[in-house]
């Protein structure tokens, strides 16, 4: 029998089964080590710890004012604005790196090179040409890839210009506002080797100074984010919405089992093309039931918005997939990859495969991917998960049956593709009516992560219900979309159950005009954490259909369970697009009061955003709808 309740650890039931199986068989989890982290050092939680130079590591106590200054006099405030915005260019870098990776791809893809990799939709690559200005009459489509390829590239050095992915994609009034500041970033690359710069021993100490090159850095970030949601749509397809299934159940008795995890689609979605010319060696080893995919984390959610591939989790509960005892291999790319899954895997028969030579792990088989032969990579790769399936231990392999049906894939364009149903000659007005109207009151994204610290998922159900209920539209990416779809509030029956009297005939209307049978889900996913994107999109549409700005829109966010550098990086500039933006997870910020005000009150003042800093859910809820409000009234919509 296990010796822990887990009740208190997550709200997923399946995790929760997992987590018990794991401290039967004595395997050390996230939660166990979390727990022996505990109590964490009460100075880095507030941001008051420097260990910039090497006369460090200083610390600022606030309680003794005899430990008011570093070694070199930095203060507090210095200490804390220095330290996120160090985390801000760490996130930025990481989906930039991201972003420049896909940008290398359509360019060989348009040189003929990476013939694995062809244009996908031709539509929106004429799309972002055009936006770039980059002309397209009479051009092959190899042609405008090389060319939005190179145009690519050239964002992230230093530069005159403003980014374009930046510059281009938000509303004219914005773009104006941030070019006052001084905060639009020019090359990607050259702001976060700015940050750097700035933060380096005896540099910038100045606190609203360096909060402003955060910004841009953030700014930056958003234009990485951008540019990656681009360039897969082009690459792999713009998502259209899919049914699939969600949780560790998805996972098959008689197949063998293969995640993929990480962010980047360019080798999860060749492996979902190439899988099924190899079931036939799947079932010559007895998987009867060939060969199974599955998704874990932000490039699950890649192919599973393209694809259908079933969610198998997300983020703080993915070692539970190894855990199951039935998963032969878990295949990565970068980013939020545990080490740890290498020693979970050495107690069963897994193979942990890594495949980018930035993100290799202690343990794990490295089987890099090679882009001008990606599909012959990518077989290499099922090939050694089907060995690994003959040594299965049946004794060690409980699978949950939890799983719930779940529907996602709803890019900008999809989304305005069902309006289109309602209304084809103008799709915006039946949105834009029904919000005038009442009958949905504002919009609010969830975005982010799971995090150790929470009772895994709680947040997000607890949140995303109760603004249902008040005819809230909800969207959401990333792992937060995977909470949503664990708990099936990715489905009609949810709309049905949870949302309020007004989104309730909105979302049936729209669903029926769409050709669904029943309205679209509680809940929409937009695709992985770079996909926040779309959410702008379409807020921007709907602020250039009104003439108002960004910042007046009864639209919110929230990330209730953050926890990588990316997600400080993307509300960031959440918060500098205009949305009051909440978290539960506060950064390491609360060491200085400057940098708390410049963040929840200067922000209001500059750009409309804020941070929102609530814990308990419900008032979280209540807090969003109370802002959504006070932007109706502004619009005169009460």
């Amino acid at each position: 029998m296990s010796r822990k309740d887990f009740s208190g650890y997550t709200k997923d039931k399946a995790t929760e089964k997992m987590l018990e199986k794991s401290d039967n068989e004595k395997i050390q989890t996230i939660w166990d080590r979390y727990e022996e982290q505990s109590p964490q050092c009460g100075f880095g939680s507030l941001g008051v710890c420097c260990k910039i130079c090497l006369q460090g590591p200083c610390r600022i106590d606030p309680f003794d004012e005899n430990l008011s200054e570093g070694t070199c006099g930095a203060d507090a405030d210095t200490i804390v604005a220095r330290n996120l915005i160090r985390q801000i260019a760490a996130g930025t870098a990481s989906h930039s790196g991201h972003a420049k990776h896909l940008a290398h791809i359509l360019l060989k893809s348009g040189k003929g090179e990476y013939k694995d990799y062809p244009i996908k939709d031709s539509e929106k690559l004429k799309n972002v040409a055009s936006r770039l200005g980059i002309e397209t009459g009479g051009k092959e489509d190899s042609e405008i890839a090389i060319e939005v390829g190179r145009a690519a590239l050239g964002e992230f050095s230093e530069k005159e210009e403003a980014n374009l992915w930046a510059a281009t994609t938000v509303t004219e009034g914005m773009a104006k506002k941030l070019t006052e500041l001084g905060v639009v970033p020019e090359g990607i690359d050259s702001i976060v080797s700015e940050i750097m710069h700035r933060t380096h021993y005896g540099n910038d100490s100045e606190v609203s100074n360096l909060i402003m090159g955060g910004v841009k850095c953030a700014l930056a970030d958003y234009a990485g984010c951008h540019m990656a949601t681009d360039i897969s749509d082009i690459l792999f397809g713009t998502p259209k919405p899919v049914k699939t299934e969600a949780n560790l159940g998805v996972l098959k008795e008689s197949a063998v089992n293969i995640a993929v995890h990480g962010h980047n689609p360019a080798l999860s979605d060749i492996m979902v093309q190439v899988a099924s010319e190899l079931e036939d060696e799947a079932k010559s080893v007895g998987a009867s039931e060939g060969i199974n995919i599955v998704g874990i984390c932000c490039t699950g959610n890649e192919v599973l918005m393209r694809h259908g591939i079933p969610s198998a989790t997300h983020s703080v509960s993915q070692e539970m997939a190894i855990v199951t005892g039935a998963l032969e291999a878990v295949v990565t790319d970068y980013q939020c990859v545990l080490p740890s899954l290498t020693k979970i895997a050495d107690c069963y028969h897994t193979k942990i495969i890594t495949t980018m030579p930035t993100s290799k792990i202690k343990g794990a088989t490295h089987m890099e991917i090679d882009e001008e032969n990606a599909k012959d990579c990518a077989k290499d790769i099922i090939k050694e998960s089907i060995k690994a399936y003959k040594n299965r231990n049946p004794e060690k392999t409980n699978i949950p049956d939890d799983k719930t049906t779940a529907y996602a894939g709803f890019s900008t364009e999809a989304i305005v593709d069902a309006l289109s149903k309602v209304n084809s000659e103008d799709p915006l007005k039946p949105l834009i009516d029904n919000i005038a109207e009442g009958n949905i009151q504002g919009v609010c994204l969830f975005a982010g992560c799971n995090n150790v610290k929470i009772k895994q998922d709680e947040n997000y159900i607890t949140m995303a219900k109760e603004l249902a209920k008040n005819n809230i539209l909800v969207l959401a990416t990333g792992c937060g979309g995977g909470a949503f779809a664990r708990h099936g509030l990715l489905t009609p029956e949810a709309t049905n159950e949870y949302a309020g009297e007004g989104l309730k005939n909105v979302l049936t209307a729209v669903g029926e005009a769409a050709g669904l049978g029943g309205p679209l889900p509680l809940v929409l996913h937009v695709g992985s954490c770079v996909d926040n994107s779309r959410a702008v999109d379409i807020a921007v549409a709907l602020a250039n259909k009104l003439g108002v700005d960004l910042n007046q829109l009864p639209v919110v966010a929230s990330a209730p369970e953050s926890t990588t550098e990316k997600a400080i990086s993307i509300g960031t500039w959440a918060v500098t697009g205009g949305l009051p933006t909440h978290v539960e997870v506060v950064p390491p910020i609360l060491g200085s009061k400057e940098v708390v005000k410049l963040l929840t009150q200067t922000s209001k003042e500059l750009f409309g955003g804020y941070f929102i800093a609530e814990p308990d859910p419900l008032k979280a809820s209540q807090l969003l709808y109370d802002e959504i409000k006070e932007r109706r009234r502004g619009l005169n919509l009460e």
